[in-house]
Order: C-alpha cells, then structure tokens, then sequence
C-alpha cells in the first residue's frame, strides 16, 4: 500500500483531466514558460545593471574634515555672512 502501481498513477491522471480539463492545463504550463522566460529575462537585467552603473546618477562626495575643522569652517561661514 505504501507504493503506488501504475493503475494508481492513471487514475489520477484521469481525475485531474476531468477536473481541469486538456485546454486548461496546457494553458496553465504555457503560463509557468511565460513565467519562467519572464524571471530569466529579469536576472539578466539586473547583471547588465550591475555591470554598467548608472550615468545620471550624481557623484556622493563626502566632506573628510575633521569635526574640530569642519565646526571651525561652519563659524566662519556665519561670520563671513
């Protein structure tokens, strides 16, 4: 009982093609390789993405005073306006 034979197998089968039906289910598989070409097409996107950085994106500096200068700095900029 532990092992399905092969009478088993088609009657599942059967059961699952009255319920859903031939055009169903092949329709439901094309779904899955839409699905599939879909993923597939996305993850090569992303490594092209990632192998070209974006150009439009604007250059972070970052200000490598130290905070003693960098409070000094600010004071003066005060004074000077």
């Amino acid at each position: 009982m532990g092992s399905l034979s092969i009478w088993h197998w088609i009657v599942v089968i059967g059961v699952v093609l009255l319920l859903f039906g031939r055009g169903k289910i092949s329709e439901l598989m094309g779904d899955v390789a839409q699905g599939i070409k879909a993923f597939k097409k996305g993850m090569s996107d992303d490594e092209t993405a990632k192998a070209e950085p974006a150009k439009d994106d604007p250059v972070k500096t970052i200000n490598h005073q130290p905070a003693a200068s960098a409070a000094s700095a600010q004071t003066e900029n005060r004074k000077a306006v």
